[in-house]
C-alpha cells in the first residue's frame, strides 16, 4: 500500500484535521487525493444514508422483519463501508484515516447489524440498536451541514430548514393517525421542532412519538445553524463595511505618501545636480557610468 503512494506527501505526524467531506476529521495522508474521494462519494453516501430514515419506521410498523428495510440498512453499511475503506486505501494510512472517521465506522457497523437483527416489535435490544444507529445517522447529518454558515449561506439554510420542515409535515402524516393532511403534519412538525407543544395536536403512537424525539433534536440542530447563518449574516456585512473602510483609507495614505515622495524627489534633483551628487531614484548616471568606462578602456586598446 505504501509503495503505491511513495510519490505522496504525507501529512505530518497524525494530527487530524476537524471536519472534511463526509466525516468528521479530515483524512490521514494525501489532503488532496482522499478530499477528492471522499467527494465523489459524499453524494451517494447521503442518498444511502437518507433511505434509511423510511426504512428504521417500515420495520417498526411491521411485525414481521421487512426485506425491504434490511435491503436498505444493508446498502447503506456497504456504501459506507467501501467509501470509507476506499479512502483510507487512497490515503496510504488506513488505521490513521479509520480512526479519524471513527462515527462512519461504528455508522457502517450499526447499519450492518440493524440488517441482521430480527423486527423491532419482537426484540427490544434490536429496537434500541436501531436507534442508536438513528441518533448517529442525525448526529453526523447535523454535523456535515456546518459548512454551510459561512458569509452568503444565509439562502442555502433556509431552504435546508425548510425541507427539512417539509420532510417532517411528511413524516408526521404517515405515521400519525391525527394529522391525515400535509397541512397538520406540518403545523405538528413546526411545534415539535420549536419545542413551542400547544397541545392541540399530539403524537399518539408509538412511532410517531419516536418520530417526534428526532424532529425534535433534528429541529434544534437545523434552527440553531440557521440562527448561526443569520448572525454570521449579519456579522459578514459589519465586517464587509469594515474593510472597504480600512481599504478606502489605506489607498488615501498610500496616494498622499506617493505624492509626498515624488514632491521630493522634484526638490532633491535641482540641487543634487548643481552639487553633481545623484538624485535618489535617479539611474540615469549609474546607466551612463559603464558606458564611459567602456568607451575609454576601447580608446586605450586601440593607442
Amino acid at each position: 500500500m505504501h509503495s503505491r503512494h511513495a510519490g505522496q506527501a504525507p501529512v505530518q505526524g497524525t494530527r487530524h484535521g476537524r471536519w472534511s467531506g463526509w466525516s468528521l476529521r479530515r483524512s490521514v495522508g494525501t489532503m488532496s487525493a482522499t478530499g477528492r474521494i471522499e467527494r465523489r462519494w459524499n453524494l451517494l453516501v447521503a442518498v444511502a444514508l437518507a433511505v434509511t430514515v423510511p426504512a428504521f419506521y417500515v420495520e417498526l410498523l411491521s411485525v414481521e422483519p421487512s426485506r425491504l428495510a434490511a435491503g436498505a440498512y444493508a446498502a447503506a453499511a456497504a456504501v459506507v463501508g467501501i467509501a470509507l475503506l476506499h479512502g483510507g486505501w487512497r490515503s496510504g494510512h488506513m488505521a490513521a484515516h479509520l480512526r479519524g472517521n471513527l462515527l462512519d465506522l461504528l455508522l457502517s457497523t450499526g447499519l450492518l447489524a440493524a440488517a441482521l437483527l430480527p423486527a423491532s416489535q419482537a426484540s427490544t435490544p434490536a429496537l434500541v440498536l436501531r436507534l442508536t444507529v438513528s441518533f448517529l445517522l442525525l448526529l453526523r447529518t447535523v454535523w456535515s451541514l456546518q459548512h454551510l454558515i459561512s458569509r452568503g449561506s444565509l439562502p442555502y439554510m433556509l431552504l435546508a430548514a425548510l425541507g427539512v420542515l417539509l420532510l417532517c409535515g411528511a413524516g408526521f402524516r404517515w405515521l400519525e393517525p391525527t394529522t391525515p393532511t400535509l397541512t397538520d403534519g406540518l403545523w405538528l412538525a413546526f411545534t415539535t421542532a420549536a419545542t413551542v407543544g400547544y397541545g392541540d395536536v399530539v403524537p399518539t403512537t408509538a412511532a410517531s412519538k419516536i418520530f417526534a424525539v428526532f424532529v425534535v433534536m433534528l429541529g434544534l440542530g437545523v434552527l440553531t445553524l440557521t440562527t448561526a447563518a443569520l448572525a454570521t449574516a449579519w456579522i459578514g456585512t459589519t465586517e464587509r463595511r469594515i474593510e472597504r473602510e480600512i481599504l478606502h483609507d489605506l489607498r488615501e495614505r498610500l496616494d498622499k505618501l506617493h505624492a509626498e515622495l515624488a514632491a521630493l524627489r522634484a526638490e532633491s534633483r535641482p540641487a543634487s545636480a548643481a552639487r553633481g551628487v545623484r538624485p535618489p531614484g535617479d539611474t540615469t548616471a549609474s546607466r551612463a557610468a559603464p558606458r564611459r568606462s567602456a568607451s575609454r578602456r576601447s580608446r586605450s586598446a586601440g593607442r
